[in-house]
């Protein structure tokens, strides 16, 4: 029991300095423990994803001190909304048609190597790629969309792929991108989570390690809120490029052990 709760809590700590979430985490380090099934880890991890940036989110909204860009945030959490929904019904289809649940978690696990592997490289060479400044609802509610199929379908909440997309296409910096990360992720796990309540899709699992998971996602939210308003922009930079390196290892590591 122990266990859930330090993993959500140091988790979410991050995913809160970073704008990452948490589940990113979450996932393949339960994963790696083998402590429940793909759909359980994936529903719990969610969960702990949606307290965290609810806390994190609600607290800067109410501080007047948020750092997001409204005007852009809301379509691209719109968008992560949809997504998110579509994200859940492709998992789901997926897991119907799996032989069996470890190919679904050894497919979450290459997809979510890939998709780190891909977001380092842009990090360490995001100095010399020129970023763009777009605008407008339709392409925001469509980059959103995208967002939240990934989040929902790899059961991360966001991920460093959200931090990429907001730096790269909306010229965002380190620390406003995270808030605006949180914002899109609050969205789309609400909706991920609706989508499994109206369905009945909720998997099995444990009440005392969903509330464990939770109270340490909220508790992650305040430590991590935190300390990210006295990090500067480099040390958040370092930070994250740490911990995709440790997501990458631990991926890999879960792919091969699923497949075996």
């Amino acid at each position: 029991m122990a266990l859930f709760f330090t993993i959500s809590f140091l988790a979410s700590v991050i995913g809160a300095i970073c704008g990452i979430g948490g589940g990113v985490i979450i996932k393949p380090t339960l994963d790696l423990f083998q402590l429940a099934g793909v759909s359980t880890i994936s529903f719990l991890s969610g969960c702990t994803v949606l307290a965290m940036s609810c806390y994190s989110v609600g607290k800067g909204l109410l501080a007047n001190d948020t750092g997001i860009d409204l005007k852009t945030g809301t379509p691209l959490a719109i968008g992560a909304s949809v997504g998110g929904v579509l994200g859940k019904q492709l998992f789901t289809y997926v897991m119907g048609a799996a032989s069996k649940p470890d190919v679904v978690g050894a497919i979450q696990a290459c997809c979510l190597a890939a998709i780190t592997v891909s977001t380092l490289i842009y990090t360490l060479k995001k100095k010399t790629i020129k970023t763009r400044h777009m605008c407008g609802t339709a392409p925001c509610l469509g980059i959103g969309a995208a967002l939240g199929i990934m989040s929902s379908f790899l059961g991360i909440g966001g991920g460093p792929i959200n931090l990429v997309v907001l730096a790269y296409f909306f010229s965002m910096t380190t620390k406003i991108a995270a808030a605006n990360s949180l914002y899109i992720i609050l969205f789309s796990q609400v909706t991920s989570l609706l989508s499994t309540l109206i369905t009945r899709s909720v998997p099995e699992f444990e009440w005392a390690v969903l509330a464990l998971m939770v109270l340490g996602g909220v508790c992650g939210g305040i430590v991590g809120r935190m300390a990210n308003k006295k990090l500067n922009d480099q040390t958040v930079d370092k930070l994250f490029i740490g911990i995709m390196v440790v997501i990458i290892a631990i991926s890999l590591y879960n792919s091969v052990q699923y497949i075996l």
